[in-house]
């Protein structure tokens, strides 16, 4: 539920509420009791990631993903050719 700040007009009492987006804003000030209260226009909070699971790959357009897979399967063609190839100096055992 989002916080709404409020100020009253006849007391210039300044106030938040926790409130459902769906509910009607509040007339009514907390400190004098007079019908004078009304909704502040504020920035609000920013968008908070907590937790795991957040990563700047997860909301790529389609054309950023495709690149990134091309580069990535050019860049591990020549390992994978490298790796397959015997070296010549693992495979034989050491003489003593």
């Amino acid at each position: 539920m989002p916080t709404y700040e409020y100020e009253c007009a006849a007391c210039s009492h300044h106030f938040e509420a926790l409130q459902s987006i769906m509910a009607r804003p509040l007339r009514k000030c907390p400190c004098c009791g007079k019908m004078r209260v009304h909704r502040l226009i504020s920035a609000g909070a920013g968008l908070i990631f907590k937790g795991s699971g957040f990563y700047c790959t997860d909301y790529r357009t389609p054309s950023e993903k495709k690149a990134r897979a091309e580069q990535g399967k050019k860049s591990e063609s020549p390992a994978k050719s490298s790796d397959t190839k015997p070296a010549g100096r693992g495979s034989a055992k050491p003489s003593a």
